[in-house]
Formats: C-alpha cells, structure tokens, sequence
C-alpha cells in the first residue's frame, strides 16, 4: 500500500482543500495520523519524575493588554537539570502561552497550537477569536489525558489581546482541559501560591506596562523565594525570565536588557527589603 509520502501533489492539495476541518490536527490525524504524538499508549510505569518538569509561570493584565513572565528553570526529582529552559511562547501575533509541568511535551504542546492557529488562519481567512483560541488549546490538552495519568502532565497558562474588548484576557485549564477564565492576573506551576499571593499584594488595576513587567518580576522572585522547584534570575549567569507582552500592537518578548534592568532594579530594593515591597492599606 503507499504511504502518504507516495500520494500525488494534487491529491495531497485536495485533502489540505477538502478536509472538512480547519483543524490541523484534526486533517494530520486522519491523513497521517503517525506523524502526531501518540497519546494513547501505556507506559509501563509511570515516568513523570524522571523527566525535566517546568514550574512557574505568571500572568496579568494592564491598560490595554496582558503581559506573562515564567521562569528559567528546569528540575527532574531534586535536580536540576536545565537552567535556562523557555517556558513562554509565541502562539500567533495576538497570544501566548506558558508551560507547567513536563516540558518536553508542554513545547511540543506550544509548537502544534501555534501550527493550529496557523492552519485555521490560512483555511478561514480570519483570526480565530480568542474564545475559540482558548477552546481549542482545551481540546489539546484533553486529548493527552491518558498520558496525564502516566505521570507526563502539561498545564498551560494562555493570555491573549482581545481586540473587540481592547483588553487582554488569561485562561487557565485543568488536567483534563477545563478552560477558566481569570480575572486581572493568575499563576500556575510549583511555586503558584507564592507567586499568586505576591500578585494578590501588587497587583494594581490599570497600571501601566512597566509597573506590571516589575510586579510579574516580583512576584517570580517571591515564589523562587520559597518553591525550590522554581528559579530566580540568575545573575552571574545571566539568566533572566522570559517576558512577553501582548496589547494592540501584537506580541513581543522584552529583551534580556530590559528583563536584567527590572531585575537590578528591584534586587536593590530588595537589599534593604528583603521581603520585598509591602502592600499599602486602604
């Protein structure tokens, strides 16, 4: 029988024209289905702890978009086995997404989505809403569901500009792709609570884009504080987190330059404070 490799250009044209789907993982399962990740096979034991897992990721939204920060760390058990891993990607010009748990299949988990939105765009001529962009990273997740409970679990956080609210918006999902919409800001990863309860202290409504790059600092810094698992700037190294900012003019990581200036800024406060900035009262 040939393979898929041996179809004719015209045919292979007519199933990218007559799918019947715009997805793309949907018309690669049914025309190659051997070129997706398997998510049906069964480990013979659970792995999760031998492989490198992602930690924290934050999130928020400012006057008129949403920016992510996550951190560089990498860890396998009580090891660290990466420091400078990426963890917040690029999805298309109006979103991104970070990664929790184990990496290896949460950037691959970021590739495919990025392709999806790719195929989708090309297919319909349009945009998908973010809504939609949020379901259908859903529909990913819970399709690695059986993987999940062999212990190679993958939770991602999603954050797009919505241009028909002028706003960004931030979803978070469950295991088995439960999609949540948060409010103003939200954490995922090891060192969540820590990096949640920072943002409960800082965040503030309307704040510029600034203000928010230094609270999402501040608040990777407080859950490095206490989460073994996730990774604070490296100075001596010269690893900083990964920041990206989304508003109406699309997405844009911010240079190790501008990261590495919100970082010494805030470990010179942090010289005198330790504990870093307190919440005023209201």
């Amino acid at each position: 029988m040939a393979s898929h490799r041996d179809l004719p250009v015209g045919l292979v044209n007519q199933l990218f024209q007559n799918n019947g789907s715009s997805s793309f993982t949907e018309f690669v399962g049914s025309y190659a289905p051997e070129l997706l990740p398997r998510r049906d096979e069964v480990l013979a034991t659970p792995i999760g702890d031998q492989v490198p897992h992602a930690t924290t990721i934050v999130a928020a939204t400012f006057a008129g978009g949403v920016i992510m920060a996550g951190d560089r760390r990498a860890t396998s058990g009580n090891v660290i086995s990466q420091r400078d891993v990426q963890k917040v990607f690029r999805t298309d010009d109006y979103s991104c997404m970070g990664i929790a748990g184990t990496a290896s299949t949460g950037i691959e988990f970021a590739r495919l989505f990025r392709v999806e939105l790719e195929h989708y765009e090309k297919l319909e001529g349009r945009t998908m809403s973010v809504a939609g962009k949020a379901n259908r990273l859903a529909t990913m997740i819970r399709g690695n569901l059986g993987m999940a409970m062999q212990g190679l679990v993958v939770v991602p956080l999603f954050a797009a500009y919505d241009p028909d609210r002028d706003e960004g918006r931030i979803f978070s999902y469950d295991v088995a792709g439960g999609p949540y919409e948060r409010e103003r800001f939200d954490a995922i990863g090891s060192g969540s609570i820590f990096a949640r309860g920072s943002l409960k202290k800082l965040y503030r409504d309307g704040a510029s884009v600034d203000d928010m790059a230094m609270t999402l600092i501040q608040a990777l810094y407080d859950a490095a504080d206490d989460d073994s698992a996730t990774g604070g700037p490296d100075v001596t190294r010269k690893i900083w987190p990964v920041v990206g900012v989304i508003d109406a003019d699309g997405f844009r990581r911010l240079t190790d330059e501008q990261v590495a200036g919100y970082v010494d800024q805030m470990l010179e406060a942090r010289m005198i404070s330790p504990d870093g900035p307190i919440a005023p009262l209201r």
